[in-house]
């Protein structure tokens, strides 16, 4: 299944996404890593706690915004070089079934 999402991605997209598991994957050690900060620079640990937890939040809206950019960026030049999209092919498709389906009745009833 994971190949199948990724499939539809761009490199630019795939990278931010890597980069916002990377961020959850640090949020989720924000505390360890603050204990770890505070003690060498001899710092409250909340203090460090909320500084990196401002700064991961900002890496995670940066990452977030240069994935759209680069999904829309991705999808202009597709529309530019006049590559249907995935969810144009999939309505074409379902348009070819219905009419080979009435196809199908209308020779049966011939």
């Amino acid at each position: 299944m994971a190949d199948r999402a990724s499939a539809g991605r761009g490199p630019l997209e795939t990278l931010a996404l890597a980069g916002l598991g990377a961020f959850a994957l640090a949020a989720d050690r924000v505390d360890d890593l603050a204990e770890d900060v505070a003690s060498r620079l001899g710092v409250e640990r909340q203090e460090v706690r909320e500084a990196l937890t401002d700064a991961f939040a900002s890496w995670r809206r940066e990452a977030e915004r240069v994935g759209e950019t680069s999904s829309d960026a991705a999808a202009r030049l597709a529309g530019e070089l006049g590559i249907a999209s995935r969810e144009v092919v999939a309505e074409l498709e379902l348009r070819v079934a219905q009419l080979e389906h009435r196809l199908k009745l209308l020779e049966r009833s011939s």
